[in-house]
């Protein structure tokens, strides 16, 4: 009994530490966690699980939608609309259709060329 326990030990130990460096490249690959706010292990768990919370929402919102823009694009138009009063769908679907910026009167216009 104690050969099988230890012999089952030894195969699941390398397997985890593979996962772990899977899960890991995973999240330096997909995540944009650009630094931790705090060391202690707890600080670190709950950036990690708020970051993978962020994507599984956009990937929500992605495929509910049906938008063709990929989880990048998606991240980056909510992360410039974040305190703007604007409705997801329209600042979504606003970057699916190439919008010219004259039609806004209110847009400065730095290079007039």
């Amino acid at each position: 009994m104690g050969r099988g326990w230890k012999r089952a030990r030894r195969t699941s130990v390398p397997r985890q530490s593979f996962t772990r460096q899977l899960f890991f490249k995973w999240i330096k690959q997909h995540l944009r966690i650009k630094a931790f706010y705090g060391t202690s292990e707890n600080a670190v768990k709950t950036q990690i699980w708020i970051a993978v919370s962020v994507y599984v929402l956009v990937a929500i919102i992605r495929k509910r939608l049906s938008l063709e823009t990929s989880l990048y694009q998606i991240l980056q138009i909510l992360s410039v609309t974040l305190f703007e009063k604007v409705p997801i769908l329209q600042a979504l679907q606003a970057s699916d259709s190439q919008f010219d910026l004259h039609e806004d009167p209110n847009q400065l216009i730095l290079f007039d060329f």
